[in-house]
């Protein structure tokens, strides 16, 4: 039979874990999402409370860390909720050009970066039209006519599953800190080493240990040209929302 004295107790951490998920800072809130997700049945149903209790909001890379967390728990009570309550993840799957990005918005879920990494390329593809699909790369060029609703949402699925670290966003802003130097970004995100540039797809980290706005690669084997472009997107202007 189990000791009263030890059950109390594990109640009275889950209740604690409770709390600091909801009013807890963000780095409180990043280690008790891992902390529920060890826990199972009694913090998965805490994580999908969670997620809930925040759907009308905009979602940040704490809804991400949750979502993934409950993501890739096999239970089929979790999944049922996920595909009942978040079909599409935490966030809207927006295209002006009706461009699907579920496959992303799976890979990224599943942390797989280096799958994202590919698909994010195809996805820019497709936003340029039948000529990059088939040469599977862009033109700097193409880059000017994205719909900023598209932009935005390929970057918003980065930050989610990322705890904030990728994304388009998260490169432009160290860019813009570093006084637009190319060469202090490149080596700030690991894309160089010295003068010689890093490896695909080898050298790269394809994980959350990598440096902040080490991903995703922006085409970046072709210069600077396609990544100035998309910094100097209006998807990331004052008006914008990121």
């Amino acid at each position: 039979m189990t000791d009263p004295m030890i059950l109390s107790g594990s109640l009275n951490d889950i209740e604690a874990l409770r709390s600091q998920l909801i009013a807890g800072s963000e780095k409180v809130q990043q280690q008790t999402i891992s902390e529920l997700a060890e826990l199972q049945s009694a913090g998965l149903d805490i994580l999908m409370e969670f997620l809930l209790q925040r759907r009308e909001n905009p979602a940040t890379w704490i809804d991400g860390k949750a979502y993934t967390a409950l993501y890739n728990c096999n239970l089929p009570a979790v999944q049922e909720f996920l595909q009942t309550n978040f079909p599409q993840g935490v966030i809207p799957l927006t295209s002006e050009r009706e461009i699907d990005y579920a496959p992303l918005q799976k890979l990224l879920a599943s942390q797989d970066f280096q799958a994202a990494d590919q698909m994010t390329l195809q996805k820019m593809c497709e936003l340029a039209g039948e000529d990059a699909i088939k040469r599977k790369w862009i033109y700097f060029t193409e880059v000017e006519s994205f719909p900023i609703a598209d932009l935005q949402t390929i970057n918003k699925l980065w930050l989610v599953h990322s705890e904030g670290k990728f994304g388009f966003s998260v490169q432009r802003e160290l860019w813009l800190r570093l006084g637009k130097n190319w060469e202090s970004l490149w080596a700030k995100i690991a894309w160089k080493n010295g003068n010689n540039w890093t490896r695909y797809p080898g050298e790269f980290i394809w994980s959350l240990d990598a440096p902040k706005a080490h991903l995703p690669l922006s085409n970046q084997l072709r210069g600077v040209r396609v990544i100035a472009s998309l910094f100097a997107h209006p998807a990331w202007s004052a008006d914008s929302k990121k």
